[in-house]
Parts: structure tokens; C-alpha cells; sequence
């Protein structure tokens, strides 16, 4: 296969030298050489650009916009663009931000003055009322600076810069020259730069103008640069973004591995190129060695080099065990390392099948996934990376085994992450359209996440008005034949909301339901050997802690009663997707709740929809229980609710319900047992009790024995904060980041339900607060502060760690309550370039 030299450089982010979250464990390996931390360093050197100046602009005043588009001349000469593209532009004035970053989250909220236009009913509400958008260019356009170092060595290198995700039309400006441009809010990205740069001792300077007037969704989606940068230094003769491929099946005898590996010449002359390549396992020794390969690459062309391989005794990638291997490829040029590159993979294999669902390593494995969008109390859509890691663990602490990124594919980092951790992910296009540009992104896509072995199916569409019809089925069409090209070794897939039978589902592999899990059991009836499973499922809203509806607050109970009416409780859904081999599983709508598409209130003041069984903090509702005993039923546990203070209501009647596993559940109160029920499989137990002070036990058995206990206590009034966090020994990287949760309490240490005090949170060391959350979906303070209302007894705080390692203290105080304390202890460890 020939690549331009036009595709060649905007094809985006390495897979093998992108940098890794330090929390990736095994998969931090994979990135070592390409940044030098290992014996005979590689030629490549990738540089995190995490650190940049920001700015607003303006989308409708050149004045306010730094002059971008001064008389029309921001394109009409070369390095004559707008005044913050400038090296010598005077930035000290701008704010000091760390990338990943959303601007957006800061903006203040916006209560809309007039009833929407006919059409438009959520175009406000979509995107949680924040004052951004067409209606407000003054918020709607931002600038990013940063200054990098170049030497008079780069002269014989290749620079670009990889974007993993800019939200949204960007241009990319070096030294005031325009560079490159990218519309796509979720497309990773790459821009060459070296014949832009100043190697004799002048600044070089990267400015990056985005303008997010125009969303892609109908939920929040931030605007900045949200997703990672890298600087990417190599050889003239070196493989280029996304250019390798490993495809390791295993067999009887272990496993065989073919590895495509492409190689770019960018010299004037031919290059003899020689190849050696290593597989290194889990244990990071060599597992095996592949062929060595002589190639002349011609100038300016691409060529490509395969080869295969034997592995023995393969460790199998799992969601219990996921191993993961490492092809390192090193390219000799006249006898001295041009390149080397590594790429980190998995050895398993995938099968959707029509009658037995969903089969990871040949063994049938029930997709217990959620849908997620990318967004955080706090930082917005600009997740940091051990933030990532927290929300996948708060996930698989349910029993959650899949991901499905609605509805775009998902950050590099998150993929690493799920590789790491076993989460399998379904990754979905934000377009479901044939067009160049979609195309182009979608290629992007394929190209960058095709060797992680969590990527377990391409999704093409979601609920697009086209589904049922022929010319969505030839628009998928395409797009399936691109994936068929670039990744035949994964299915594809579509979220239906109709038309299961026509159109687009007589193209993809796999049948997807977004709801209507009811109707299912008929369509296999008539269609047995189609593979299907629920891509969309659940959708119970809730608010967490609240216990009764009131639409004038915007309350929803946190029983499993509450859903559109399109959707379903978790039950109805899941006791048939359980019973049922020949249902793969499905995705709960949604893990998180996510700022935007308030449902069921789709108006001022809710910013967020209800559907999470986490808040938008990652705090568990009600039914994050129901999914844990049913989800993880080797697991003995019992959940009650609600909580058991009602002051003014004693002698009335309280709903009260038990999630669990157990056989049987006995529920006492005040030590007097009301009765004991056997619990229905995949199902709940509930009384109704009338209501008195005291102490409310459910206790669960196991053939007759004690095998777990749940205890709801009346409380007494706020007395305390107590503080808690993910980690005491994080990394001083300046770029790690710990999880606060502040909890507030009564004077014997239990926690209140209804506490809602301002919680004002400090920190002392080398650290600072990045956000704050409360999981309240009507609240409208400042995410970008250092205090946060309580919100049903729970507040949140993002603090991320500098680079020393001394130790830090975080306090949170409020008033007439004993403040609470947590005490970290950075590691310094060595960070990637």
C-alpha cells in the first residue's frame, strides 16, 4: 500500500509513542523507549505539551479576537495571521492553564430570556445553559500559546505535533504561520511544523485558535483542547503516526502474530532500511523474534513491511487478566538506529455470535457495559488522566465489564486505560456519514485504536433519522468497507431505535437496541442467528439520595421506578438480557450522570441528565446497587434504602427496599424483625414500614448463615466533615491527580442524608484544587472554585499534585462543623518528556 505524503502527516497521534497514564500499570511499558528511559535510547523523542497560555477571543470582533481576520488578510500572506500567533506576542497577561483543558466549565451559566424557537427546544438546555455558543461569540472562541525549544539538531528531524482531540474548529499557527486546520471535535489530528521553526536561538511558538460557535451533539461537550498534545521529534527515515499493526491470534500451539510495520522515507534519496523487531511479554522479556527484513524505501514514499511470528505459551488478554505485549520495532540505516517504535497490544480473540452472545477467548462472556460520555464534575470534558482511571474503577467496582463512548470515539488515554484495567469498549464514530471529511475521520480513528485489544466493535451510527432506510444502509455501507480494510477483525455495529430489520441492519454484524430490550426475544425469534445485544438499556433517572418526586425542585426518587417513556427500569431490562444466552448484554444509559440533555426536566435550572447510576462526582445511587449484587453475585451483599430520619413522620408509611444477592433477606427495626423474603433472582425485596426513630437492618443468608448486613440509623444533626481520598502516595508529576470526597457527618460519625453545608476546601504543599462538584444536577455554582454546597451529605474535590514531593495537607472547614483533613504523600518518579 503507497501513502501520500499529504496522508502521511495528518493521520495523527502514535499509537506505539504515545505517552501513557502513569496509572496504566502494564501499559506504561509500551511507551518507555519511545521516550528515552530505557538503555540505547530511541532517535524519537515525544514531549508532552501539557503546559499553555489561554485566552478568549471573540467569534463576531477582530479587535477582541487578537486581529484574527484583519481585512481579510489572516490567510492572504504567509506568517501575516493574527496578532496571538505571533513568537514575539506578549502572553504574560493570559491565564496559565494545564491541557487537558475545557474553557467552558468556568463559563458562568446562562438562564435562557426568551421561550425557544420552534426546533430548538434543547439547543439551550443540551449543553447544560452554559453561556456558550452562537449566542454568545464573546465565550465562544479561545487561544492557546505555548513556547517550545528547538536546537540547531532538529534541523535533520521531522517535528510534528499530535492532537488527540480539540473541541472544536481549530487552527494551528507556528510562529504566526498558519499550519493546519482541524474541524472534527473528537478526530485525533497531526500538524508538521519543521518548516516553520526558527532553529538559529529566535522563539518558537505554538498558538492554536479555537472556535467552538458550532457543537457536534446534543449533550455538553466543552470547548478547548481537551484531550492530550505531543511534540514528536524522529528520524527522516522513521514509521509514521499509526504505523504499525499487530494481529496475534491464538491456536493450539500458542499463538501466530503478523505485524505490518509501515516505513516512511522523507529523504531525497532512496533509503535501505533494515528491520528488526522483538515482541516483549507481560513480564517485559522477549517473547519472541521476528524475521529480519531488508527494505528500500524510495524518497518521499511509504512503504510497507510484514513479517510473522510464533508465540508460545501465550498470557491471553481478559477482563480478569489483561495481559498486554509489546512489539518493538528499531529501523537501521547505514548501520546506526534510525527509529524505534513500540507498539502495545493483546493476544485474545472476539466473536459475536447470533445464539451464544458474546465470546471473549472463546468463552461466553455477558457485556455488563455502560455508556459514557466524557465529561467530570469539575474539570468538564477536560478529564485528567488518573481521573479517567478512577471513573473506569468506580465502574468496575459495580461488576461493569464494558465501555461504549457515546457517541464519539474516546480519548487515547481512556483506551490505554481499558487495555490496562480489562474494560472492554465499544468505540463509536461521531458521524455516520460517507462524505470526505467523515471519512477522513473515521480512517483516523480506525487507524490510531485498532491494536487495543479492549476495542471490541466499531460502532457506526447511533440512532441516525437514516437507519431504516436505503441510503443510510449504502452510507454505512462505505464506512463498513473502510473498517473491512483498515481492522476486518472486529465487528461493526449501530444503536437502532428502530428499524432492526431494514436498512442499516442488513449491513452490520451486530444488532444493537437502544431500549425495546422487550421486543428483542421476538426479533430472535425471527432472526436466531443474528447477533444482538442492548446498546442503549436502562435509563432509570434518578436523583441520588431523594426519595420522592417533586417536579417543582426538580427531584426524582432514586427507586428503580423513574424512566422516559421510551426506556425502562433496570430490572425489566436486565432480567431479560440475564435469562437470555443468546442476548450479548448491554449498556446501560448512562454509568455517569452528564452535564447537558437534563432528563426528565429539560429546562432551567437543570444542567445535567438524571440517567447515571453514579452523579456526575462518580457517587453511587441507589441502583448502582441493584447492578453490583446481580453483576457481581459471587460477591454476597445487601443494600437498604432509604435512609431512616423522617422527622414529622412518624407512624407513617416509608417504601423501603433491599438490593442484594442473597437468598434470603431479613429486615429488623429497632432489633424486631419484620419479616424474612427470599430474594428473586435478578430482582428486589421490598416493605413498607411504618416509620420510627432508630436503627433500620437489613440482613441477608446464605443457606441459614449471616452473609452480609446493611444498616440505615436515624441521624442527628451536622456535626463534622469527614474527608477521604483514592490515594495517599500519588505522583509528583504535576500532572497526577487525587480524588476528595467530603462527607458530612452527625456527632457519632454517621452520615447525614439531607446535609447540604458550604464546604470550603484548602490545600497546603505543592498542589492546588481544580474543581469541585457536588452530584447535584441543579446546582449552578462555580465548578472552577475552592468551596461546593454539600449535596445529600456529599461534596467533592479534584486536587492536582505538583512536582515535589513534600507533603501536602487539604482541609475542608464549614461553619459550626469540625473540619475534616487528609494527608498526602507525593512519589517523585521519572515523567515522560
Amino acid at each position: 500500500m503507497q501513502i501520500s505524503r499529504r496522508n502521511a502527516i495528518v493521520m495523527g497521534t502514535l499509537v506505539g509513542a504515545s505517552s501513557l497514564p502513569a496509572l496504566a500499570g502494564a501499559a506504561r511499558a509500551a511507551a518507555a523507549t519511545a521516550t528515552g528511559t530505557e538503555a540505547d535510547a530511541s532517535p524519537r523523542l515525544v514531549e508532552r505539551l501539557a503546559d499553555w497560555r489561554f485566552h478568549l477571543g471573540h467569534a463576531n470582533s477582530i479587535e477582541k479576537d487578537f486581529g484574527f481576520g484583519r481585512n481579510q488578510r489572516t490567510y492572504a500572506k504567509a506568517g501575516v495571521t493574527a496578532e496571538a500567533s505571533a513568537p514575539d506576542f506578549n502572553d504574560s497577561g493570559w491565564a496559565p492553564v494545564m491541557v487537558p483543558h475545557d474553557w467552558a466549565v468556568a463559563l458562568p451559566f446562562a438562564k435562557p430570556t426568551t421561550a425557544p424557537k420552534k426546533g430548538d427546544e434543547d439547543a439551550s438546555a443540551a449543553h447544560g445553559f452554559k453561556a456558550i455558543g452562537r449566542d454568545f461569540p464573546e465565550n465562544s472562541v479561545g487561544w492557546y500559546r505555548t513556547p517550545i525549544k528547538i536546537t540547531a539538531a532538529d534541523r535533520d528531524r521531522l517535528l510534528w505535533i499530535e492532537f488527540d482531540g480539540v473541541f472544536r474548529d481549530c487552527t494551528v499557527f507556528v510562529n504566526g504561520y498558519v499550519a493546519g486546520r482541524n474541524e472534527s471535535g473528537y478526530a485525533p489530528f497531526s500538524v508538521p511544523i519543521g518548516d516553520f521553526l526558527d532553529y538559529d536561538g529566535g522563539p518558537n511558538v505554538i498558538a492554536v485558535r479555537v472556535d467552538a460557535s458550532l457543537g457536534e451533539g446534543w449533550f455538553y461537550e466543552g470547548a478547548g483542547i481537551y484531550r492530550h498534545v505531543d511534540l514528536v521529534r524522529a528520524d527522516k527515515v522513521h514509521v509514521p503516526q499509526w504505523g504499525s499493526v499487530v494481529r496475534a491470534t491464538p491456536d493450539a500451539q500458542g499463538a501466530s502474530a503478523d505485524v505490518v510495520l509501515e516505513l516512511r522515507n522523507e529523504r531525497k534519496e532512496p533509503a535501505e532500511v533494515v528491520v528488526r523487531q522483538q515482541i516483549l511479554g507481560p513480564d517485559g522479556k522477549i517473547a519472541a523474534t521476528l524475521p529480519e527484513a531488508r527494505v528500500t524505501v524510495p524518497a518521499g514514499e511509504t512503504v510497507e513491511s510484514k513479517a510473522q511470528t510464533r508465540i508460545s505459551a501465550p498470557q491471553l488478554w481478559s477482563v480478569e487478566t489483561p495481559h498486554l505485549y509489546r512489539l518493538r520495532s528499531e529501523l537501521i540505516v547505514e548501520g546506526r538506529l534510525a527509529d524505534r517504535y513500540e507498539t502495545s497490544f493483546g493476544i485474545r480473540t472476539i466473536r459475536f455470535d447470533g445464539r451464544r452472545g458474546f465470546l471473549l477467548n472463546e468463552r461466553p462472556v455477558k457485556l455488563l457495559g455502560t455508556c459514557n460520555h466524557q465529561d467530570h464534575a469539575g474539570v468538564g470534558t477536560g478529564i485528567p488522566d488518573a481521573l479517567h482511571a478512577w471513573r473506569i474503577d468506580q465502574l468496575q467496582e459495580m461488576g461493569s465489564n464494558a465501555w461504549r463512548s457515546a457517541h464519539n470515539p474516546p480519548s487515547t488515554v481512556l483506551l490505554d486505560l481499558c487495555d490496562a484495567k480489562g474494560m472492554m469498549m465499544i468505540v463509536e464514530a461521531r458521524r455516520n456519514s460517507s462524505d470526505p471529511a467523515a471519512m477522513d475521520e473515521l480512517s483516523r480513528i480506525l487507524r490510531r485504536d485498532r491494536n487495543h485489544p479492549s476495542i471490541i466493535s466499531w460502532s457506526l451510527g447511533n440512532e441516525e433519522p437514516q437507519q431504516g432506510t436505503a441510503r443510510g444502509a449504502r452510507v454505512t455501507q462505505v464506512m463498513q468497507d473502510l473498517v473491512r480494510d483498515l481492522d476486518p477483525t472486529r465487528p461493526t455495529t449501530f444503536a437502532f431505535d428502530n428499524s432492526w430489520e431494514i436498512g442499516v441492519a442488513k449491513v452490520v454484524d451486530v444488532v444493537g437496541y437502544n431500549y425495546r430490550t422487550d421486543q428483542i426475544p421476538d426479533f430472535k425469534a425471527k432472526h436466531p442467528n443474528v447477533p444482538v445485544y442492548g446498546s442503549e438499556t436502562g435509563s432509570t433517572v434518578s436523583t441520588r439520595g431523594a426519595y420522592a418526586n417533586d417536579a417543582a425542585k426538580h427531584v426524582v426518587r432514586a427507586y428503580d421506578t423513574e424512566h422516559p417513556w421510551w426506556a425502562s427500569t433496570a430490572e425489566e431490562w436486565w432480567t431479560i438480557a440475564a435469562s437470555r444466552e443468546d442476548i450479548a448484554g448491554g449498556f446501560i444509559w448512562t454509568g455517569f450522570d452528564y452535564r447537558g440533555e437534563p432528563t426528565p426536566y429539560p429546562e432551567w435550572p437543570s444542567i445535567s441528565s438524571y440517567f447515571g447510576v453514579l452523579d456526575t462526582c462518580g457517587y453511587p445511587k441507589d441502583n448502582f446497587y441493584y447492578y453490583r449484587a446481580w453483576w457481581r453475585p459471587d460477591q454476597p451483599m445487601v443494600h437498604l434504602l432509604p435512609h431512616w430520619t423522617w422527622p414529622g413522620r412518624e407512624g407513617q408509611p416509608v417504601e423501603v427496599w433491599v438490593h442484594g444477592n442473597c437468598a434470603e433477606v431479613e429486615l429488623l427495626l429497632n432489633g424486631r424483625s419484620l419479616g424474612c423474603k427470599e430474594m428473586p433472582r435478578n430482582r428486589h425485596l421490598a416493605w413498607n414500614v411504618p416509620y420510627a426513630p432508630g436503627k433500620l437492618e437489613a440482613r441477608g443468608y446464605n443457606g441459614g448463615k449471616r452473609a452480609a448486613i446493611d444498616v440505615r440509623e436515624t441521624v442527628g444533626k451536622p456535626a463534622t466533615i469527614e474527608l477521604t481520598c483514592d490515594r495517599r502516595m500519588p505522583e509528583a508529576t504535576g500532572r497526577d491527580v487525587v480524588m476528595i470526597r467530603a462527607e458530612v457527618l452527625d456527632a457519632k460519625g454517621r452520615p447525614v442524608p439531607d446535609a447540604a453545608n458550604l464546604i470550603r476546601f484548602t490545600v497546603e504543599g505543592d498542589a492546588k484544587i481544580i474543581g469541585v462538584g457536588n452530584g447535584d444536577p441543579t446546582s449552578l455554582e462555580a465548578d472552577f472554585a475552592s468551596e461546593r454546597h454539600a449535596f445529600a451529605g456529599l461534596a467533592q474535590a479534584i486536587v492536582r499534585i505538583g512536582r515535589s514531593a513534600g507533603a501536602i495537607r487539604i482541609t475542608a472547614a464549614a461553619d459550626d462543623l469540625e473540619g475534616g483533613l487528609v494527608q498526602l504523600r507525593p512519589r517523585r518518579l521519572q515523567l515522560q518528556r
